[in-house]
């Protein structure tokens, strides 16, 4: 447990899973080019690429939603440069951990083994425990990789951010999402019995989000299903995602700006849509009522007053 409150010591790579871990853990990738999703970044010409290309990483912030491989991201860059990996999750450490990681850091330096840091969920530091990171970035005692949902102009210090590239994980596109349907097929011999489309519907309903749609395969697996699954019936099968959503962060700031500008620009279909994953997701109507009686006064009454 070491590893998840504190992660003080290099977390060992080399063992695999055991056979009854979760499906999207034994399906972890081992190697960069495993990576599916983020070849902007981790192919020859990306930013990631060119860096392990090099054998020098830089100090990164990775920003990206849930279930993009953020985290394996990490591990797998340690282990492509040679570098000891500490993990530490922000959600569970204090100033004491975050002393102790850069003392071991010091130590592995003194004995010739750079250390990258992994902070998951890095914006969950206040500014003072921020501030802290950047004399041990700026002197290399430790390269620093911090992971986060967040938008990284509001979470993070500006003086942190001067000192680390912000490199933006995408969400899983359905080839991605689809070879990982493939990887899981092979890996534990057994084929998804859904009709094409149904697969395509379990593809959508992932959003992009690797980790649900292993953990719903993962599902599917356990289940004794004699004729294949039409979308009614896998429907009736699965939990539904719930739309991922926050009343004060971005989720909620974005979609309501997408919202007022698909009406600026004349879309009723998108209008419908981003009202719709709003008011879904559990948005307050006041405040949407709020928001469109403004566009109403500030874009259609400014561009035509007698409407």
């Amino acid at each position: 447990m070491s590893d998840l409150f504190g992660g003080l010591a290099a977390a060992p790579r080399s063992e695999e899973p055991p056979a009854d871990a979760p499906l999207a853990d034994r399906l972890r990738p081992q190697k960069l080019d495993e990576v599916v999703g983020q070849t902007h970044l981790t192919g020859p010409d990306g930013t990631i690429g060119r860096m392990v290309a090099a054998g020098r990483l830089s100090s990164m912030i990775l920003w990206g939603p849930p279930g993009t491989g953020k985290t394996t991201l990490a591990r797998l860059l340690a282990d492509a440069v040679g570098m000891r990996f500490a993990p530490i999750s922000a959600v569970f450490s204090g100033v004491a951990d975050l002393k102790a990681a850069f003392a071991a850091a010091r130590d592995a330096a003194r004995a010739g083994q750079r250390t990258l840091l992994f902070v998951d969920e890095i914006h969950r530091f206040n500014r003072a425990q921020q501030d802290g990171f950047l004399p041990y970035v700026e002197n290399g005692t430790v390269t620093l990789v911090g992971a986060t949902t967040e938008n990284p102009s509001f979470a993070l210090n500006a003086a942190l951010l001067s000192r680390a590239q912000v490199l933006i994980l995408r969400r899983l596109d359905e080839a991605a999402l689809g070879e990982l349907i493939d990887r899981a097929e092979a890996l534990v011999e057994k084929p998804l019995r859904l009709t094409e489309d149904a697969r395509a519907a379990l593809i959508a309903s992932a959003d992009g989000d690797g980790r649900f749609l292993l953990n719903q395969v993962e599902t599917l697996q356990s289940i004794a299903i004699e004729a294949p699954l039409d979308p009614a019936g896998l429907a009736d099968l699965l939990h539904r995602r719930m739309p991922v959503y926050d009343k004060d962060r971005d989720g909620h700031y974005n979609l309501i700006s997408a919202l007022h500008k698909a009406l600026r620009g004349s879309d009723p279909q998108a209008s419908l849509y981003y009202l719709a994953r709003m008011l879904v997701a559990g948005e307050e109507p006041l405040y949407v009522i709020r928001r469109l009686t403004r566009a109403a006064m500030e874009d259609v009454g400014l561009a035509d007053p007698q409407a």
